[in-house]
């Protein structure tokens, strides 16, 4: 085995593992009780899916064509910083539009910080 070969495999296992993160994703969209946890689930592991598909495919044509990708790099950091940002923005706006907590959620911690939209009217 070259070094070429061991660069691919490398990158197929982070594939793999890409894959694995955006199953987990999928099943954290599936079983969450509300939009909040769902946003949670979709913003995080997805992130990592996304990051690790482009991490991968960065290894592969740095191995296999020795060229380094500026797209994929771009890629990256783009994903990074606007992913998280949207599902916080998303869940923000589902709080202050009074969409409820899920029953076993506990309490409401922004409750006194940040008042809902249900209230302003009041």
């Amino acid at each position: 085995m070259n070094i070429n070969q061991i660069g691919e495999w490398i990158a197929a296992v982070v594939l793999l593992f890409a894959s694995m993160m955006s199953l987990v994703s999928a099943f954290g969209l599936i079983r969450m009780p509300d939009v909040y946890t769902r946003s949670h689930a979709a913003t995080k592991s997805s992130t990592l899916a996304v990051m690790l598909a482009l991490v991968g495919a960065f290894l592969y044509f740095f191995a296999h064509e020795g060229e380094v990708s500026v797209r994929l790099l771009l890629g990256i950091v783009f994903v990074f910083l606007t992913a998280p940002v949207a599902g916080h923005l998303i869940c923000r706006a589902a709080y202050r539009s009074g969409v409820p907590l899920a029953e076993q959620s506990g309490e409401d911690a922004l409750k006194k910080f940040i008042p809902k939209q249900q209230e302003e009217k009041k």
